[in-house]
């Protein structure tokens, strides 16, 4: 018998047992269903996760410095302490450093953004107050930070400790009511560390609230900037706890940030205290994907138990129609069908019961897959790859469950099977 014709069966014997197929079909449609919705769901993840540590930019490079633990051995054995201290002047990176290392690697780096924190400040501007991160910024900060400048401009090098600021466009609504051009030059009162400072808006940026940024009441703390120099006097400190580095295009990070590491490492190979590690988006990246990954891929695996539990139905129901069905094979091998079309017909139809059940759950777990992640915020990511690996595993699961069932209607003795009741 052609295979159209095992299909049209296959579904005639479907559609006059509905609802035995459906609950047959039971198990593999939460089998399936479950494994997509859990893979669509952390793909959804993932790519929101990814997208937004791209948005922070995949090419940086963090150096930073990291405290050496200690060698504990008054007990008999060597025991790893840490103990928490503050970095000295002499170990922070200093700017000599730092050149010593856009000299070495010319061609890998775009821009080495440096910043220095002065804490939290507050703004004066006639009765209206507004609360600030004050921080010193050099030229290339914005270039690795994808600050978008509205108006003015940003911190130059060439500065030196000239009394002005970058702020941000929530920040001129706030102070100075309104956050277009002519708030250039406008002067505001900063009191940080407890110093009253007079400075002027040189540039105002876009304010991005989805940027991790401290909240204070109704209003958003936002950053203002400084010139490196200004920030330098005002806090006494010429060195650098961290900076970050921007890879030029092209640059393979992963192999620049281990050059990067190194570089930096052997400026604190005889301090004590101290040492230089790198790290980047990237590889913070690769580690969270492989983390989801193999969480997706437990979770998946245990999900994917029912789907052992729908083939044992399968074969079940299988068993049960070729017992109801004996007389009928009875007369098709009396008739001369070999034993290889009986075990074709009834493999055809296992397959089919699980390719439907297959498409069901797919359905549904795309479904589902699609409303968990518009409930945590992500776009749906269903996953094509794991659409394909569930049919193909639907019909591969028919052929593993229905070949004995299969293979037992094939062996009938024809006359036996003509007088069975």
């Amino acid at each position: 018998m052609q295979l159209f014709d095992n299909i049209r069966l296959a579904f005639g014997s479907l559609w006059a047992n509905k609802l035995r197929a459906l609950l047959t079909m039971l198990g593999i449609i939460i089998g399936i269903g479950s494994v997509i919705a859990i893979i669509t769901l952390g793909d959804s993840l993932t790519g929101s996760i990814t997208d937004s540590l791209q948005s922070f930019g995949i090419n940086n490079i963090t150096v930073s410095l990291q405290q050496k633990t200690e060698v504990d051995e008054t007990s008999g054995g060597a025991v790893r302490m840490f103990s928490m201290a503050n970095p000295t002047s002499e170990d922070l990176f200093t700017d000599a450093m730092i050149e010593e290392f856009r000299a070495a690697y010319p061609e890998q780096i775009y821009a080495i953004a440096l910043d220095q924190s002065l804490g939290s400040g507050q703004v004066q501007q006639g009765d209206t107050t507004a609360q600030v991160n004050a921080m010193g910024v050099n030229e290339e900060y914005a270039l690795a930070n994808d600050l978008n400048l509205l108006h003015g401009r940003f911190i130059k090098d060439s500065d030196g400790e000239r009394q002005i600021a970058v702020v941000s466009d929530v920040f001129c609504e706030s102070v100075f009511g309104q956050s277009g051009a002519s708030v250039l030059g406008r002067e505001f009162d900063l009191t940080v560390n407890g110093q009253l400072l007079k400075f002027y808006v040189a540039g105002v940026y876009e304010y991005d609230d989805d940027g991790f940024v401290s909240m204070t009441g109704a209003d958003p703390v936002t950053e203002l900037y400084l010139s490196m120099e200004a920030a330098q006097k005002l806090t006494g400190e010429t060195g650098y706890q961290s900076f970050t580095v921007v890879a030029s295009i092209g640059t393979e990070t992963a192999a620049f940030l281990e050059q990067v590491e190194s570089f930096f490492a052997s400026f604190y190979t005889r301090n004590e205290s101290y040492t230089a590690t790198a790290s980047s988006m990237e590889s913070m990246l690769e580690e969270m994907t492989s983390m989801l990954n193999t969480v997706k891929l437990a979770i998946s695996a245990i999900a994917a138990i029912s789907l052992l539990v729908g083939g044992i139905g399968v074969m079940n129901i299988m068993l049960v129609s070729i017992t109801e069905r004996t007389r009928e094979i009875g007369t098709r091998k009396a008739l001369g069908a070999p034993g290889f079309a009986i075990r074709m017909q009834f493999i055809t139809e296992a397959v089919v019961i699980c390719l439907v059940g297959g498409a069901l759950g797919v359905a549904l777990g795309v479904g589902l897959g699609a409303a968990g992640a518009g409930l945590l915020g992500y776009a749906a990511k269903p996953s094509p790859a794991a659409i394909g690996l569930a049919v193909g595993f639907s019909m591969l699961i028919g052929v593993f469950f229905g070949y004995y069932p299969a293979g037992k209607a094939a062996k009938m003795d024809p006359i036996e099977a003509l007088r069975y009741e």
